[in-house]
Order: structure tokens, then C-alpha cells, then sequence
């Protein structure tokens, strides 16, 4: 017997869910047809291990197309019986991205004369978003609406009924966070949810019901199938550990081609593709497109069936992640093209990892893997192709859009060479990527600077929202800038400070600090990343202040990465006290993430000033109109999530204590070799990032690379520490306090200065005072300790006086020199107590 035959035979007797069933426990009970709908395998997620395989999707599973075509349709058709011909024909149709594109545009052929439009995870240039959701166990959360028409999901006492499709009713949390941010802005008197298969507990459907009433519309439920799927007590742990286990064991397999076999040809196919239809839902699909769409399909079934050997009979048609009802329709008609002669079979690429182990009582038996090849705008990254290869494919027809036919779907570890490896033909169709009409165009955003080109940061730890002003003259003595600051000639961010070079003293100061502090700095990581995972998401866009907020942002992406196998995205945002914030950096962020995912990191809190300067001034950006100046606000949250927050400032923090991060003890040479953000109205033009130089000069003194790993080190080390820390942050009152607020305009006051700016609390603003600006006096708590060396070691270098007090909420405080004019300093140059 054939290899394939014994595989054919297993499936009929082993259910695809056996495998992980008999490891985890995991029940899966439901009506006679259930199992054949559904199997089980594992993905690393922190929110959900197991993962419900549908065999009639056409996303993991290969399938006829028929077959996922019927499936979809014969829902749509028996959402037509419920609403009546001529309410199916005004009902708006909704599916979601990535698994449910081609479902729900099924559904939608199903009713017949309804439009169709999927959530999306690419933002599209020039087009405004509608709407967006969040889908709280997947792997990539961010879902916006993109439709052409802006009417398309109007609201009103008149409305329409939405219809919405998803793959599994699981718990209901998508499409109750669909329909309640829907509602608010669009609503309606009526909802139809649409699944393969309804999984919900008795109390997810309680609150359906209780959810439905509180809106005041009905909301009604289509189903092909219903069961529950039971978990034990410590399912989630187990699984990870499972899936950690068979990921060392296959560790070093690598996808190989057939022995003796040399890769496939790949050869290109033209379609034809009808100009006039939209390759999917991303931005809606009428009627109309659906009519000229079915009457270009055998055309184009002939096209490739013309295209493929004589003797191939096996062909699976392979569509791209969100690209799922292009390849399905044309997998529809090449088997009417090639009639019954030929087997063919259809799935999809997809962003989803997921562990594969070739066994017959697993639903995902071979994994393919190759790098993105669309240019996702969360960064690059893995996809995948589930059994795929080893499955007995003669051809594969591999179906992309326009947009992600780029070199890397070409590269020899590509898509192509990966599919050529394990069948005998691969034929290419691209389908033209559809952009609405007209489209206003927007101003051009600059794009994100990395590494090695700008800063020593690797590329994927941060991309700094900012221009390169290496090669223009920025920086001006400290006393020289002071004076200029404080008489309001110039504002601090029109020019840059002198780079401190510390001395071999100042260095190894540095170096202790580091070495018995980093298990402290590693906890303060782990637990304010933690905290924003449980509060923000699985999949927060990290973007820093820069710069001392971007070495904190670039630890918390290690540690999500390293803890969760997470790789956020993350940035570098200049903003500036009393100027505000880069607009045009929110602009570049609106245009490719969900503002809501994105938060705000910073190094440390002082008095408070960064926090309500970031408050003003999103707030400020929201009111303008947001990304867009006229289709309502982005959504951006200002809350900041800071490593120590000794201020009592912000609710996200690491930790509230005043202690030395070494970060703070030097300049650039800790932060990528970046300088401080530059804002002056000759260098930055409206539609420009803020700027900042780059210090390549400064390499050999650079000990960015040595912060970062001596703190990731000791992750391991602290991780009870931080679940502890962090179960009890999450249960605990941590609204800010603003006692260093308070405690800055006392100081202010006692000692004559009246001036809060004037006034730097806590370790790291005191040492910018002393490297940066023209230092009065520092205010040193009775007995603060080893936290404050390096700031007696500054000041002594600087002829600046320490003050021991009593009663100080913070370890230190810096005082810059009042009413500074360069004849108030020594004939040494340095600050002296009287003005």
C-alpha cells in the first residue's frame, strides 16, 4: 500500500484531534458532525494553546473548493430564509480577517444581492479607517475596516442588517467588540452572527443575550454546527510546555525537498484579471463585481488549466492569507475546467504559527516556512503553508495579489522555492491589489530609520521616527545654551548639549552600576511589559520617547519576545516640553498600526512634566481630526508605561522606587549612539520627523549593546519575582499621586527659584542637570546610598555643591542655576551659588 493510500485510510478512522485530545485533556463534544468539521493542534499563544482546525475552511486544511465554497454559501443562503429576500438584499455583510475573507464573501454570494467587506490588517495609503476591533487571543489583533464607500456601514433607524461572519463562535469576544464599536458610532436594530461551528459555554451565550438588550437590537445566530470544547485545570501551561517539548525535538529539521527530486519550475500564469473587480473585501465588493467576477472566472480556469503538464491530476490552489475568496473562486472553476479527472484541492498562506506533528490523530501533519513577502506593516516576519508539503500535490497554483509579488515571494527561501521543493509544477497568478478611486492623496510620510545606518540598535529592536541631522552643526556650550533657554532666546530642543565623555572614573562607575543593578532593572522590565500584555493587549506597539524612554522599549520587546515568543514592533517618537509631540510621527503610526495597540514608554518619571506634556498634546492631535484632519480622531491612549515612576505620575510602571538606572548615567552612548531630539523650524518642515543625530564617532565608546545584555541576562533569574509582582500590581490601586509634583513646586518655592522647570527630581533628571544643563546645587537625601556615586562624582567634577536633607520623596534632586547668565558663573566656567 502506497504511503498516501495508508494516509487516506488513517484519516478515515483517526480523528484529527486524537493527538492532542489524549495529551491535554482537551473534550471536544457536539452534534454527529463535529469531527468532521474540526480537529485539534497546538500554537504558541499566551492566551489560548489549542487551535480549532476547520477541514471546511480551506485555510489549514487542503479541500476541494467546491466544498469550502458550499459551505459558505449554504450559510448565506440560510441567513436569506431568516431575513426575507428583500432585507438580504439591503443586509451589509462583514468578514473577518485573516481565516473568515473567504467565508464571508461566500456567505454573501449566498444572499445574493448583499455587499461584502473584510477587516483588515494592511492599511491601505489614503484611504480612511471606518472602524476597528481587537481579537483577544489571536497572534495579531489589530483589525481595521477600509471601505471605499463610507456609507457602507451606516447607521441609523433606517439601516440596514449587518451580517457577520467569523470562522468558530468561540467565546464571542470578537464579535461582541465588533458589533459594540460598531453600535456606538453606526447603530442598528439588527445583527446576524455567522460560524462554521458555534463552541460557546452556557455562559457566553447568557451574555450574548444580556449583551443583545443592553444594546436594544436583536441579534440573531447561524450556525452549521454547535458543541463545547472543555479544558482542564492548567490546559494553557501544559500546552506551551508541549509544544516547547516537539520544538526541541524538531529543532535543526529543516523543510527539505523529496531525495532525488529537483525543485519544481515555477512558472508565471496571466489571468486577465477583470480591471473593474476588487481582488476581495478589503475595501468592499458589490454585486456588480460579483457578476463581472463569475462571468471572467472560466476564462481564467482555462488559463490555467492550459498553463499546467499534461499528465498533472493532483493540483492544489494555494491562496495568501487575507487573499482567500480569489484563489477559491478560481480553484472553483478549474474544477469545472478540468472536470472529473483531476483532483484539485484549495488552502491558504497564513500569519498563524502552529506546531506541526505528522501524525493522523493531528490536523496540521507539515509546516512550511518562509519570510512575509508583502511588507506587512508590523515588521517582517515568518509565514506559514500547513500540509502542504509531503501531502502528494503534482502542481501547485500559488495566488497572490499584486502587493505581495515582491522579491523576498521570489527569494531562494521564498514562498516559490519552498513550494518547488515538494511538487513537481508551480504556477504563479498574481491578482491586481485593488486601491479605491479616487484617493486623496495624502502628504508622503518619511519612513522609519534603523540600524546600522542610524543608531547601533540591531534594525528590528526600534525604528526611529526621526530625520538624520548627522551632518548638521546642532551642538553649543552648556553655558552658552542655558542662557539662551532661560531668557527665552531659544527654546532647549533648537540645539544639542556638548556629548559628555565620561572619564575612566565616571566609566567604571557606570560598569558597577550596571553589574548591581541589572537583576533589579531586569524585574522592573519584566513586570511593567507584563502589565501592559495584561492590560493592553498580547500585541501593544511599543513606541518610546526618545531617547531615554528607547532603551527601556527596546528591553520590554526583548522580554516580551523572550517570555512569549512576541516580536512587537516598536519605535522612536520625539517629543518635545512645550512643543509638544511629533505629529507627523502619529500620522506614520495611524497609517500602518491601530492607534489604539500603541502605548507610550518612557525611562522614568520626575515631577510628571513628559506625562502632561504627552496628555496635551494627544489630546491636542485627537481634536484636530487626528491622521487625517477630518475623519474623526485616531484613538491614541497617552497613558505612558515607564520603568520607575517615582513621581507617582503614571498607572503603568515597573517600579515606583527612585533608583539608579544605569541608562541614565550616560548620554548617547547608552541610547543607539542618538542624540536628543531636535525640533527647529528651519530643519523640520510640517510633513517632517522631528531630528536627532547620530554619533557614529562614538562607537568604540558604546555600551548600548552591553545595557541591553547584561539586563536580558538576568530574565530568568527575576521571572517569579515578576509574576508576583505584577498579579499584585494588577490587583492594587495604582492611580498616580502626583506627590512629586507637589514636592517640585515646594522645593521651588523654598529655595527661591520659582520655577518648576528650573526644579529636576529623582536620579535620572538630576543627572541630566549635571551633564547637560548648568547645575545650581543637588539635593541629596540623608543616606541615599551607592544610587547616588555617580551624581557625587558629576557634581564634584563640576564644582557643584550636595546638599544632605531630610524628607525628600526622591534619592536626589537637581537644581538647575536661576536666572543663569554666563556672568553668574566662576572665571572656571562653573556655576557658582550666587546669580
Amino acid at each position: 500500500m502506497s504511503g498516501r493510500a495508508r494516509r487516506e485510510e488513517a484519516v478515515d478512522v483517526v480523528w484529527s484531534g486524537d493527538w492532542v485530545a489524549e495529551r491535554l485533556g482537551v473534550a471536544l463534544e457536539g452534534d454527529g458532525e463535529l469531527h468532521e468539521l474540526l480537529g485539534l493542534a497546538l500554537r504558541r499563544n499566551p492566551k489560548r494553546a489549542h487551535l480549532l482546525v476547520s477541514n471546511v475552511l480551506g485555510k489549514h486544511v487542503p479541500q476541494k473548493p467546491s466544498v469550502v465554497y458550499g459551505a459558505g454559501y449554504g450559510l448565506g443562503e440560510r441567513v436569506r430564509a431568516l431575513l426575507g429576500a428583500e432585507e438580504a438584499r439591503r443586509a451589509v455583510v462583514l468578514g473577518y480577517a485573516e481565516t473568515a475573507t473567504g467565508l464571508g464573501h461566500a456567505v454573501a454570494d449566498g444572499l445574493r444581492d448583499a455587499p461584502y467587506l473584510h477587516s483588515t490588517r494592511r492599511p491601505v495609503a489614503g484611504v480612511a479607517q471606518a472602524g476597528g476591533f481587537e481579537e483577544a487571543h489571536s497572534h495579531a489583533t489589530s483589525h481595521l475596516l477600509l471601505p471605499e464607500d463610507p456609507e457602507l456601514l451606516a447607521g441609523g433607524a433606517e439601516a440596514s442588517t449587518l451580517v457577520l461572519v467569523d470562522d468558530e463562535f468561540s467565546t464571542g469576544n470578537t464579535v461582541l467588540n465588533t458589533i459594540r464599536a460598531l453600535h456606538e458610532t453606526h447603530p442598528r436594530e439588527r445583527y446576524v452572527i455567522v460560524a462554521l461551528v458555534d463552541m460557546r459555554s452556557a455562559g457566553d451565550r447568557d451574555r450574548l443575550t444580556a449583551f443583545a438588550a443592553e444594546i436594544g437590537a436583536r441579534v440573531d445566530l447561524v450556525t452549521r454546527s454547535s458543541g463545547t470544547v472543555t479544558l482542564p485545570e492548567g490546559v494553557l501551561e501544559r500546552g506551551q510546555a508541549l509544544v516547547a517539548d516537539q520544538e526541541a525535538e524538531q529543532a535543526g529539521r529543516a523543510d527539505e525537498a523529496v531525495a532525488g527530486v529537483a525543485p519544481a519550475p515555477v512558472t508565471r500564469v496571466a489571468l486577465d484579471w477583470p480591471a473593474e473587480v476588487p481582488d476581495g473585501g478589503r475595501h468592499g465588493f458589490t454585486p456588480a463585481h460579483r457578476a463581472a467576477l463569475e462571468a471572467a472566472l472560466p476564462g481564467m480556469a482555462e488559463r490555467i488549466a492550459g498553463a499546467l503538464d499534461s499528465d498533472v491530476r493532483r493540483v492544489l490552489v494555494l491562496g495568501f492569507e487575507e487573499l482567500m475568496y480569489a484563489p477559491l473562486r478560481l480553484g472553483t472553476a478549474l474544477e469545472a475546467a478540468m472536470g472529473s479527472g483531476a483532483e484539485i484541492r484549495y488552502s491558504t498562506t497564513t500569519r498563524s504559527p502552529v506546531l506541526a506533528v505528522d501524525d493522523p490523530g493531528y490536523a496540521i501533519r507539515t509546516r512550511l516556512v518562509f519570510p512575509a513577502h508583502d511588507d506587512p506593516a508590523d515588521g517582517p516576519g515568518d509565514r506559514y503553508a500547513y500540509n502542504v508539503a509531503g501531502a502528494g500535490f503534482d502542481a501547485v497554483v500559488a495566488v497572490v495579489d499584486s502587493t505581495a509579488d515582491t522579491p523576498e515571494l521570489h527569494a531562494p527561501d521564498g514562498l516559490l522555492a519552498r513550494l518547488a521543493a515538494h511538487t513537481g509544477q508551480v504556477l504563479l497568478a498574481v491578482v491586481p491589489s485593488y486601491t479605491p478611486t479616487p484617493v486623496q492623496e495624502p502628504a508622503v510620510l518619511p519612513e522609519p530609520l534603523r540600524g546600522p545606518d542610524f543608531s547601533s540598535y540591531a534594525p528590528e529592536d526600534v525604528g526611529w521616527l526621526l530625520q538624520d541631522l548627522s551632518d548638521t552643526e546642532l551642538e553649543a556650550p552648556t553655558e552658552e545654551r542655558e542662557e539662551a533657554i532661560q531668557s527665552g532666546g531659544a527654546h532647549y530642543a533648537e540645539s544639542l548639549p556638548v556629548e559628555y565623555q565620561p572619564s575612566a572614573e565616571y566609566q567604571a562607575l557606570f560598569t558597577a552600576a550596571l553589574d548591581t543593578s541589572a537583576a533589579r532593572i531586569a524585574r522592573a522590565v519584566g513586570t511593567v511589559t507584563e502589565t501592559v500584555l495584561a492590560e493592553r493587549g498580547p500585541r501593544p506597539v511599543l513606541v518610546s520617547l526618545a531617547r531615554a524612554g528607547t532603551p527601556v522599549g527596546v528591553l520590554m520587546r526583548h522580554w516580551a519576545r523572550h517570555r512569549h515568543g512576541l516580536d512587537l514592533p516598536h519605535y522612536a517618537i520625539s517629543i518635545v516640553r512645550g512643543r509638544g509631540i511629533d505629529a507627523t510621527a502619529l500620522r506614520w503610526l495611524a497609517a500602518h498600526h491601530d492607534p489604539a495597540d500603541v502605548v507610550f514608554v518612557d525611562g522614568w518619571t520626575g515631577k510628571g512634566a513628559i506625562t502632561r506634556e504627552l496628555a496635551a498634546a494627544i489630546e491636542e492631535f485627537e481634536a484636530s481630526g487626528g491622521p487625517g484632519g477630518s475623519v474623526g480622531p485616531a484613538g491614541f491612549d497617552p497613558e505612558i508605561a515607564v520603568l520607575a515612576d517615582p513621581g507617582g505620575c503614571v498607572r503603568t510602571y515597573g517600579t515606583r522606587e527612585d533608583f539608579l538606572i544605569p541608562s541614565a548615567c550616560l548620554n548617547s552612548t547608552v541610547s543607539g549612539l542618538i542624540s536628543r531630539t531636535v525640533l527647529r523650524a528651519d530643519l523640520v518642515g510640517p510633513d517632517d520627523f522631528h531630528g536627532a543625530k547620530f554619533y557614529r564617532g562614538l562607537a568604540e565608546a558604546d555600551v548600548s549593546g552591553d545595557f541591553l545584555a547584561a539586563v536580558t541576562a538576568r530574565f530568568d533569574e527575576v521571572a517569579d519575582q515578576v509574576d508576583a509582582e505584577t498579579k499584585e500590581l494588577l490587583a492594587a490601586d495604582r492611580a498616580p499621586t502626583w506627590e512629586g509634583w507637589a514636592a517640585v513646586e515646594r522645593i521651588s518655592e523654598e529655595y527661591g527659584i520659582h520655577d518648576v522647570n528650573l526644579v529636576k527630581p529623582g536620579v535620572g533628571e538630576t543627572t541630566r542637570v549635571l551633564l547637560r544643563r548648568v547645575p545650581w546645587k543637588i539635593l541629596a537625601k540623608r543616606g541615599a546610598g551607592t544610587d547616588l556615586t555617580h551624581i557625587r562624582l558629576l557634581a564634584e567634577q563640576r564644582g557643584v555643591p550636595v546638599e544632605e536633607v531630610d524628607d525628600l520623596p526622591y534619592s536626589c534632586v537637581g537644581l538647575i542655576h536661576p536666572r543663569f547668565t554666563r556672568g553668574a558663573t566662576g572665571a572656571d566656567g562653573k556655576a557658582v551659588q550666587g546669580a
